[in-house]
């Protein structure tokens, strides 16, 4: 049962009620909002009143809700609708009242109801609570009502959700009805939320309530600034809510909250006052095609190329013109003439596609055949065939979900769509259009062989290319002759990594540009550009931008923008010349950290890069954090899954689970972050010669070969609150304090060894710019036997199969890892404690 405030809260409740009320009425009713009046919460956080949605001006085209919103937030966030089905149209006779009856009533006009709460007893007076909840209390000082039982789209700190609690979603961004999507506990298994498509189709789940946070939303484990609390989560009487825990000592706490999307995505939201705007925690489906029914039938997710989510497939035509340019796709398309019977219908290349809602009928044979069969039938709409295995497949019904693939996630399968053709010519065309029209096609058929004849030439000199089937569009594609020229014959080295060389060129335009010579065999064309596509059409600030590529026989190289300042490693060596202020420093942490977030959290396609480095940290001329090869993994990773499947990436930065042979995720990159990070702070290589052995309280000093492990120092460290011992002593005092404690805090909390306890790449963003509180974590496993001197049973691994040389120490479950560039496999016992250099 929901307690009520002090009697001091609710004496001011009543005192501004009184005064912003009408007189009660003869029939005892007592009037809270009128017109374009509204009230405020006890601590004006929230504003209630009546709102309009229309922005053209136009009151009379004009629908008017009453609805709760944020007080200082500009522009309005509405996070509760009373009659979200039922609009008044007239806002000077809209009024919100307490009638005789005891519930509260949206009224259009005198006499006309639209809305009143369902309490089955007279209440004596209401409160507007500072948390946004709408409550009338009876005279007990019990809740008899509250707008937290009844929640719209949005769910906000102190609300809790049970099973007959649903969050749906805006039919779209202007309308408030309630639209297809919606977050509800989960039936058939009460532990876990899930998002469902008109009540019936669920596209994504929470996973089970595992006691701390559930299983499909990691980032709950992290202790940020929310607590979450679920009652009985197996039983039918489930409850879940969470509040959230101050920011600051002042005990101020931040304005947030959870929404279902009109779009069908669940979005956790805080408000950011330096920006002053929501900032966007995680949502979830990560890719908005992923949402049932987004797009409707025969309407394609990401794949017009256009501003819009959604499109039409050639043939069709949205079914609503205004509901698609108010983005509310799910009415689907349908086709611009009717088919079958004629000889004008032919076949529509889509591309590789994934899609539900068809009945499918396969068979052997060619494609002419599979054509031909679905001609014979007017409920055949189109087929899709695959050109290795000569399977063909019919389909019947509609097309829901539709959404391109790459060749990658198995592309094989074309999509052909059934359509119609050119239109016949009618018999009575006289014979002055029939003349007109076989010159006119003469004239046509001459300019377009022209033209294909400057297109031809303009490829072959390696200007530009369009590939409409992998969907690559102004990426330029070089010529091997071109390249060897523009880097002088592959003279200008500028680094190696495991898989290739990188060279500087200069173009034509007299642009420098970096080249990377992939190393390795020729072949697999299709499935190379199928990639480039993926990676090509990335653009991010934070992401060096793929400028084109090569693929000439055996030949494949890739052309990037030229980085002057170079790598990150550059400038972390003690003994060399160069280094970087703090300032700097930070903003490559945040960064690296934004780019990173955009591949794992924002790409239609989850990139995950497996191989975060120093070396892969490109500056350009104003020393802005560039991650470079990050397609690498998608590029290459086909041809090397084997090493995919045991090591992948660069000793000394590559997470735990590489070792255990689990499934690589995102998090392996937080990992090697995490590591990157640490040696941003210090200002050394997480492995360097140390033959005195003083850091780390001493030791037994070390010969010429001796290698000390940074990083287990360095954590206990930070944990123990010494993070000026890790500072690179270079900077000389020359830094911001708060913004060192948080970098090196947040470096510990992504190499924790359980994946499951590292942040997301989206909120070590955020805790990095200070919108999240950054806790003390705990000491990763491994780094922890490192410092109490416990011995594991040690492998020590050769740096070949395009893993880069470097030395490292890693555990998981029990076994430790060492390795060192070159050296031959062999296993033996470790013992390192932290006073000691670990011999690699």
């Amino acid at each position: 049962m929901t307690h009520p405030p002090p009697l001091s809260v609710t004496l001011i409740a009543l005192l501004i009620l009184i005064s912003i009320t009408a007189t009660s009425a003869s029939n005892g009713t007592v009037l809270i909002v009128r017109g374009n009046a509204t009230i405020t919460s006890v601590n004006k956080t929230f504003e209630l009143g009546f709102f309009s949605t229309n922005t053209n001006g136009d009151s009379s085209s004009s629908y008017y809700y009453l609805g709760i919103w944020y007080t200082s937030v500009t522009p309005k966030t509405y996070v509760w609708v009373a009659n979200r089905n039922t609009p008044t149209r007239n806002l000077d006779t809209s009024s919100f009242e307490l009638n005789r009856l005891g519930r509260l009533a949206v009224k259009a006009s005198e006499n006309v109801t639209v809305w009143q709460s369902s309490n089955p007893e007279a209440p004596s007076f209401f409160q507007f609570r500072d948390d946004g909840n709408l409550v009338l209390l009876s005279p007990d000082r019990t809740v008899a009502w509250q707008s937290f039982d009844h929640p719209t789209d949005t769910w906000l700190p102190g609300m809790n959700l049970t099973r007959d609690k649903v969050l749906t979603c805006w039919r779209t961004v202007s309308d408030p009805s309630p639209g297809f999507y919606s977050l509800r506990l989960n039936s058939h298994d009460f532990g876990e939320f899930g998002l469902v498509y008109n009540s019936t189709e669920e596209y994504w789940t929470t996973g089970n309530w595992t006691g701390q946070s559930f299983s499909n939303v990691p980032e709950m484990n992290a202790p940020y600034i929310y607590r979450f609390n679920f009652v009985d989560p197996f039983s039918p009487t489930a409850s879940f809510g969470f509040k959230v825990k101050p920011l600051d000592p002042t005990g101020s706490v931040p304005l947030t909250m959870f929404r279902v999307e009109y779009n069908g995505r669940f979005r956790q939201y805080t408000w950011w006052n330096p920006i002053e705007n929501w900032d966007q925690f995680w949502v979830r489906p990560s890719d908005v095609c992923r949402v049932y029914g987004l797009c409707g039938s025969f309407g394609l997710c990401g794949g017009g190329g256009g501003s819009r989510t959604c499109e039409c497939v050639g043939g069709f035509k949205p079914r609503n013109d205004a509901a698609w340019e108010s983005e509310d796709y799910t009415g689907g398309c349908v086709r611009e003439n009717l088919l079958c019977g004629g000889n004008d219908e032919s076949f529509q290349g889509i591309g590789a596609v994934r899609f539900d809602g068809a009945v499918e009928k396969s068979f052997f044979g060619d494609k002419g055949r599979c054509k031909r069969e679905c001609l014979k039938n007017c409920e055949c709409i189109g087929l899709y065939y695959n050109e290795r295995s000569r399977s063909c497949t019919n389909l019947y019904g509609s097309l829901l979900n539709l959404q391109k693939l790459n060749y990658s996630e198995g592309g094989e399968n074309i999509l052909y769509l059934r359509v119609n053709g050119v239109m016949k010519v009618r018999k009575s065309l006289n014979l002055v259009v029939l003349i007109g029209s076989i010159v006119g096609s003469v004239l046509f058929l001459g300019f377009m062989g022209v033209m294909g004849f400057v297109l031809v030439k303009r490829k072959w000199n390696g200007v530009i290319e369009e590939d409409r089937e992998f969907g690559v569009l102004n990426i330029r594609v070089f010529s091997y002759k071109e390249l060897h020229i523009a880097t002088r014959g592959f003279s200008e080295k500028l680094g190696h990594g495991g898989f290739g060389t990188v060279f500087q060129g200069e173009l034509k335009d007299s642009s420098l540009v970096a080249v990377k010579r992939l190393d390795r065999p020729g072949g697999a064309e299709r499935e190379f550009r199928a990639e480039v596509c993926t990676i090509g059409n990335i653009q991010h600030v934070n992401l060096v931008r793929l400028r084109g590529f090569c693929s000439e026989k055996s030949h494949r190289l890739l052309v990037y923008d030229y980085m002057p300042n170079g790598c990150l490693s550059v400038y972390l060596r003690q003994e060399g010349p160069h280094n970087l202020s703090w300032d700097v420093r930070f903003r490559v942490a945040v960064g690296t950290a934004r780019g990173l977030a955009y591949l794992h959290e924002e790409c239609r396609d989850c990139i995950i890069h497996c191989d975060i480095k120093p070396e892969n940290i490109l500056l350009d001329n104003e020393f802005n954090a560039k991650v470079s090869d990050f397609g690498l993994a998608k590029l290459i990773g086909r041809d090397f899954s084997r090493v995919l499947a045991t090591m992948r990436g660069t000793w000394g930065y590559v997470a735990p689970e590489w070792i255990s042979g689990v499934e690589i995720t995102t998090k392996a990159d937080v990992y090697s972050y995490g590591m990157t990070l640490l040696e941003l702070v210090g200002g050394r290589r997480n492995v360097q010669p140390s033959s005195t052995g003083k850091e780390g309280g001493g030791g037994d000093g070390g010969g010429a070969g001796d290698k000390w492990f940074f990083p287990p120092w360095a954590a206990q460290q930070i944990i123990e609150g010494n993070i000026g011992a890790v500072v690179d002593s270079r900077l000389g005092g020359a830094y911001v304090v708060e913004e060192v404690k948080r970098v090196a805090l947040v470096a510990v909390w992504c190499i924790q060894d359980n994946e499951v306890m590292r942040p997301t790449m989206g909120m070590v963003v955020k805790m990095l710019e200070g919108l999240v509180e950054v806790t003390v974590p705990p000491a990763p496993k491994l780094l922890q036997a490192l410092v109490s001197g416990e011995s594991f049973c040690g492998v020590r691994a050769e740096s070949g199969n395009g893993v880069s040389s470097g030395s490292g120490f890693y555990g998981v479950d029990g076994m430790a890892v060492m390795s060192s560039g070159g050296s031959e496999s062999s296993v033996g016992n470790v013992s390192s404690p932290v006073n000691k250099n670990v011999n690699a």
